[in-house]
């Protein structure tokens, strides 16, 4: 066997590195959170192999005409995928707790606090503004709309940005109860609503994805892309008159583009650009943003609180966030442990879906400001 056959199959060998091995080890434990602690399995499943994959050695799959590299210029450089998925998300969402009840919007406004907080806080840890803003943007609590701020304001941090989204957003059950139980008293979490009787139309239903979209897109333009793809999503969904493609919405559309989405994320998990130290202040700076945004819901549900008599529990501020409707159900249980005949779940749907919304435009705001 001659030299330049034996370095052509010695290629990969020659070419694992310490930062190989541990994003291997990184992968493989995606993976094992998706399938034994079943956290986000749709998401980290797919980019913990892509993280596997793409650190290969010598397969040229991130470099020209390599399939991985092609997927990440044509689904998330162009931002497709994420707006494709924000079809699928409003398609399955449903707005009649948020229509019955107005005023939870403003739980949802409020729990997008950590954003422009974490923003502050990595710009004095040197971050860039722009990236400091794509780090906040991970408080949404939206996986797609990180990844969408991500690829405009700061690309070279998409990956870390994207698994810190998504892996936090599986561990919402963990992050937000204790935050939750130190900003309220027993008393506080035991207090019951009262469940509105209020029926809303299939002409209001029409006509509220449509709304939203044009008076957002007139505020913030640059939310445009992200609230009508939302919107035409949840339109399909009330229409009442293309089950089937709300039903493809739904599920194969969705499906589809997250398992590319998914790869192509763990695709850029390169090693020796994602194993620095600016990774490891992102993954924290997740953490901060998702506190802050669950604190900030929770302190102004106290004060909605007490304006409305001790009529609404300040729990379901804490859900303002976008992670539906995981927070919403984190907001039943830590209710119902004071006291189990205390159903907050439809009411903290109404806030946890405001947060939807509420996410979108705080991307768009984000972006107004700091793109050119």
């Amino acid at each position: 066997m001659d030299p330049q056959t034996v370095l052509q199959l010695t290629e990969g060998l020659r070419g694992i590195t310490w930062q190989v091995v541990v994003m291997m080890l990184i992968g493989g434990a995606l993976i094992y959170l998706a399938i034994g602690k079943q956290y986000e399995p749709v998401l980290l499943l797919p980019i913990g192999l892509g993280a596997i994959i793409t650190n290969i050695p010598a397969t040229g799959m991130m470099e020209k005409d390599g399939v991985f590299l092609i997927l990440n210029e044509f689904g998330i450089n162009t931002e497709l995928f994420p707006l494709i998925i924000f079809i699928g998300i409003g398609a399955m969402t449903d707005f009649g707790p948020l229509l019955e009840r107005p005023y939870t919007v403003l739980l949802g406004a409020a729990a997008q606090f950590g954003i422009f907080g974490t923003l502050i806080i990595a710009t004095l840890l040197g971050f860039k503004i722009n990236e400091a803003a794509s780090i906040g943007i991970i408080g949404s609590a939206d996986g797609p709309t990180s990844i969408y701020v991500a690829s405009k304001l700061a690309p070279n941090l998409l990956a870390p940005i994207a698994v810190a989204a998504y892996s936090y957003m599986s561990l919402v059950p963990v992050i937000q109860p204790p935050i939750m139980r130190l900003l309220t008293t027993k008393a506080e979490r035991r207090i019951h609503m009262e469940y509105s009787t209020r029926e809303i139309s299939n002409t209001t239903r029409i006509l509220f994805p449509i709304v939203v979209t044009v008076v957002t897109g007139i505020l913030v333009p640059l939310a445009t892309p992200l609230i009508g793809f939302l919107m035409f999503g949840n339109l399909l969904r009330v229409a009442g008159v293309v089950e089937r493609l709300s039903h493809t919405a739904q599920n194969e559309l969705v499906n589809i583009v997250t398992v590319f989405l998914g790869f192509t994320i763990g695709a850029t998990m390169i090693g020796s650009k994602f194993l620095e130290p600016a990774t490891i202040l992102i993954i924290a700076m997740g953490v901060v943003a998702f506190a802050l945004d669950t604190a900030a819901g929770v302190l102004f549900g106290k004060i909605m609180m007490w304006i409305s008599g001790r009529k609404i529990n300040p729990l379901i501020g804490g859900c303002g966030i976008s992670a539906f409707p995981m927070s919403a159900r984190v907001v039943q249980k830590v209710g119902a442990e004071e006291d189990f005949t205390n159903h907050l779940l439809f009411h903290a749907m109404g806030s946890n879906t405001a947060g939807q919304i509420a996410s979108v435009v705080a991307g768009g705001i984000v972006l107004a400001l700091l793109l050119k």
